[in-house]
């Protein structure tokens, strides 16, 4: 029986920025105490045969990779959005479809299970309506952890989600087709697909409606729920969903969490237990014989940061 500890995955999205080899990366994380690791958004292709290397070698253990990894050539800096499966430009489609079946071959040449998946977002023509929440809550006075209880604040939310409802209608149908191709392709691979929940208001699906994309698509596809939790907890902040009731309704879908912890002014990616993320409840829904658990953490933490962050995932679980 593998340990509770070597069940615990560390994504390369907190070290990928300071190796120019692949091999070396892998080794790092090894080193440090970690036999499963999650490749990021954000490797550049220089860094992917040593990092086939080292899984040829057995220096460490992928779990999953996050589309699009290695990024498309030319691109050095992780930019998980940067071919969107909701665009109406057919070249743009293409490309998503290209570097996201670029993917789940990576995954599979380096003995993963699950890819990671963005799901594009809403697009508006004459820009969109976001920056303007954003900017009257940094004009206000309210403390991040206040706003889903302040009335001045509902009313400018519910009137940019408005907006975005009416700009997301017709994208669904580009993102449940596209879904449905990739899907086919992750089949023939062997691979799961994560649809990851997104802490951007006009990330698709919509948070009212996440629950139910999912649950479209059959068991028999390869695609499930991936949890972030930080991201969960900045809608719930936002006042746009229950975090537990979130966990709860896909609990028979979901695949994998992205663990993070999240600071009281809303800022994520932060050291597990030093924020404000109720790590009792979420311990509840992980199940390490089901669930992929990976460390998702900030690049600007310490060694000691990331080594607390996983003993106290550990003690959860």
């Amino acid at each position: 029986m593998e340990s509770l500890e070597n069940q615990i995955a560390l994504s390369t999205c907190c070290c990928s920025h300071n190796f120019k080899d692949g091999y070396a990366m892998l080794e790092w994380i090894e080193k440090i105490g970690f036999k499963k690791v999650e490749l990021s958004h954000g490797i550049p292709i220089n860094l992917a045969p040593g990092i086939l290397k080292a899984v040829q070698d057995g220096v460490i253990s992928v779990v999953s990779v996050h589309n699009f990894c290695p990024l498309p050539i030319g691109i050095n800096s992780p930019m998980p959005n940067l071919f969107k499966p909701t665009s109406r430009n057919k070249a743009e489609v293409i490309l998503w479809k290209r570097y996201t079946e670029e993917t789940i071959k990576f995954a599979k040449s380096v003995l993963a299970e699950k890819v990671v998946m963005h799901s594009g977002s809403a697009w508006f023509f004459f820009g969109s309506p976001v920056p303007r929440l954003y900017k009257w809550i940094n004009d206000s006075s309210i403390q991040f952890q206040e706003l889903a209880r302040d009335s001045d604040y509902i009313a400018i939310r519910d009137k940019v989600i408005g907006k975005i409802k009416r700009s997301s209608t017709k994208r669904y149908d580009s993102l449940e087709s596209n879904f449905k191709y990739i899907s086919d392709f992750a089949k023939t691979h062997s691979i799961i697909l994560g649809i990851e929940n997104r802490e951007g208001l006009s990330e698709l699906p919509l948070d009212q409606d996440h629950v139910e994309f999912v649950k479209k698509f059959s068991h028999k596809d390869p695609i499930r729920y991936w949890h972030d939790t930080g991201h969960a907890e900045i809608k719930s902040l936002y006042g746009l969903l229950d975090h537990e009731d979130r966990l709860s309704k896909l609990k028979d879908y979901t695949t994998g969490f992205h663990i993070h912890d999240v600071s009281d002014s809303g800022e994520d990616h932060q050291e597990v237990g030093t924020g404000i993320i109720d790590f009792e409840m979420l311990s509840r829904y992980m199940d390490p014989s089901k669930h992929s658990l990976i460390l998702e953490l900030s690049p600007t933490l310490s060694l000691d940061a990331i080594l607390r962050s996983r003993d106290y995932v550990r003690k959860l679980i």
